[in-house]
C-alpha cells in the first residue's frame, strides 16, 4: 500500500491505539516523529515522519456474562442496526458520487460477526467473506482464544442464526487469520481492492461489528484515509504486537470491528480495520483514529493461510520503519526508482541503524529477494530471527548500495 510523506508542520497522533476490548488498557506514550528529512534525493522541503504509537486491538473481549451487551459499549462487539454515520460534507454520499447505503447493502451481505470461546474468555469481532465456499478472513487477535481448543461461531448480515466455523490458518506477526464456515455454498463474497493506490484524503467506509449489540446487524462509519504507512505497536492487557505499513482513518472504529473491512468509494476492501487509538497516561482521549491492514498485505497471506499454515512469530527485527513506492511518492521526492519500500524513519539503537540504513533509502532488495514493497520485507524478516544477519540491496539519490544488518528483538510496549 502506499503511503505519502507528512507535513511535519502537521501533529503527529499523541494517542496510543488500542485493540478493541471491554476493559481500558494503559498504553505507553506515543514517540515523537522523526523530524530529519529525506536524505540527499529529496527535491521537496517536506518531510515524512513516522510515529509508532501504542494501539488497543479492536476485538471485544466479552467478561461475566455471556451475549451481547447493548447497555455497555465498551463490552460487545456485535452490531447495531445499519445505519450510515458520516464525519464529512454530504453525509450519505461519496465523493465520486455512490450512495453510501447502496454501497452497504452490496457488500454488508459479505461480512459476518465472529464470536470465539475459549481459554476462560470469549471475544467478538467481525469477519470478510473471502470465498462462496465460506472461507473468511478476519484479525488474528479475534480468534486467538480458539487456536488452541475453543470454538467459533459465525453470524451472517441479516442472520441471528450462529453457523459452527474451524480455523484454517493463522498469521500472528500481522494479525491476519482464516476462517471456514462449515457446510455453506453459494457465499457472497467481497472484492479486495488495491490499497496501493490509495492516498490521503480518500474517502472509505468502514463495516464492523461494533459496541455489543445485535449480531448480524453491523454498523456502518465513513471517513477519509488520515495516513498512510503507520507502523504502530497495538495491544490488549496480556500481549502486543507491532504492526507496519498500516491505513490511519478517521472513520469510527469500535470494540467489534476487528477484522471487517475498510471501503474505498467503489466498495472494493482497502483494508482491515484492527485497532485505535486510546487514552494516554494524562487522560487525553483520542478521537477519530483507527487503523486498517491493507488489503495488499492480506492478499499475500491468502495463500499460506488457504495451505493451512500458520506462522510462527521469531521476533526478529529490522528496525526501520517504511512504506511501500508508489508514483506519487516517487514524484513528490524525486525518487529514481519506481518500487520498493521506503524507509520512513530509523530506530535508533537498532540493526538497521547500526548498518549505515538512512531514512530515504528504498529498499529494493534483501538476501537476494527483490524487493517491491513494504509488504515483502515484512515477508521476508518474518521468516528470519533476532541475530540474523541480512544483506540489504538500497538505493540512495542515485547510488545502489550494499548494507549489513543484523537483526533484534521486536520491540516490547507497556
Amino acid at each position: 500500500m502506499t503511503t505519502g510523506p507528512t507535513d511535519p508542520n502537521d501533529s503527529p497522533p499523541t494517542t496510543p491505539p488500542i485493540f478493541e476490548q471491554p476493559s481500558p488498557v494503559e498504553a505507553p506514550a506515543a514517540l515523537a516523529p522523526d523530524p530529519a528529512p529525506l536524505s540527499s534525493q529529496v527535491r521537496s522541503s517536506r518531510a515524512p515522519w513516522s510515529t509508532r504509537i501504542s494501539l488497543l486491538l479492536v476485538a471485544a473481549l466479552v467478561g461475566g456474562l455471556a451475549g451481547h451487551f447493548a447497555s455497555n459499549p465498551s463490552s460487545g462487539s456485535n452490531g447495531v442496526t445499519i445505519n450510515a454515520v458520516s464525519t464529512a460534507p454530504g453525509a450519505g454520499v461519496l465523493p465520486n458520487g455512490m450512495s453510501i447505503p447502496k454501497l452497504v447493502d452490496r457488500v454488508q451481505p459479505s461480512v459476518v460477526s465472529i464470536d470465539v470461546k475459549g481459554s476462560g474468555e470469549e471475544d467478538q469481532g467481525t469477519g470478510m467473506i473471502i470465498t462462496s465456499n465460506g472461507l473468511v478472513v478476519t484479525n488474528n487477535h479475534v480468534i486467538a482464544a480458539a487456536a488452541q481448543t475453543g470454538t467459533i461461531t459465525v453470524t451472517r448480515t441479516g442472520s441471528t442464526k450462529s453457523i459452527p466455523a474451524v480455523l484454517v490458518g493463522t498469521n500472528p506477526i500481522d494479525d491476519v487469520a482464516l476462517i471456514k464456515i462449515q457446510n455453506v455454498s453459494h457465499l457472497p463474497t467481497v472484492t479486495f481492492g488495491n490499497s496501493n493506490d490509495l492516498v490521503v484524503g480518500d474517502a472509505v467506509v468502514a463495516i464492523g461489528n461494533a459496541l455489543g449489540l445485535a449480531a448480524g446487524t453491523p454498523t456502518v462509519t465513513s471517513g477519509i484515509v488520515s495516513a498512510l504507512g503507520r507502523t504502530v505497536t497495538a495491544g490488549t492487557s496480556t500481549s502486543t504486537e507491532t504492526l507496519d505499513n498500516m491505513i490511519q482513518t478517521d472513520a469510527a472504529i469500535n470494540p467489534g470491528n476487528s477484522g471487517g473491512p475498510l471501503l474505498d468509494s467503489s466498495g472494493d476492501v482497502v483494508g482491515m480495520n484492527t485497532a485505535v487509538a486510546g487514552t494516554l497516561a494524562d487522560g487525553t482521549n483520542a478521537q477519530n483514529i483507527g487503523f486498517a491492514i491493507p488489503a495488499a498485505t492480506i492478499e499475500s497471506l491468502l495463500k499460506t493461510l488457504k495451505a493451512g499454515e500458520s506462522v510462527v512469530n521469531h521476533g526478529a527485527f529490522i528496525g526501520v520503519e517504511i512504506t511501500s513506492m508508489n508514483a506519487e511518492l516517487q514524484a513528490e521526492y524525486g525518487f529514481t526508482v519506481s518500487s520498493g519500500a521506503v524507509v520512513m524513519s530509523v530506530i535508533t539503537g537498532t540493526g538497521a541503524a547500526a548498518g549505515g540504513v538512512r531514512q530515504g533509502d528504498i529498499i529494493v532488495g534483501i538476501n537476494g529477494t527483490a524487493i517491491t514493497s513494504a509488504q515483502d520485507v515484512s515477508s521476508v524478516i518474518s521468516a528470519l530471527k533476532p541475530g540474523d544477519v541480512i544483506t540489504l540491496q538500497v538505493v540512495r539519490g542515485t547510488k545502489h548500495l550494499t548494507l549489513h544488518v543484523t537483526l533484534g528483538s521486536a520491540p516490547k510496549s507497556g
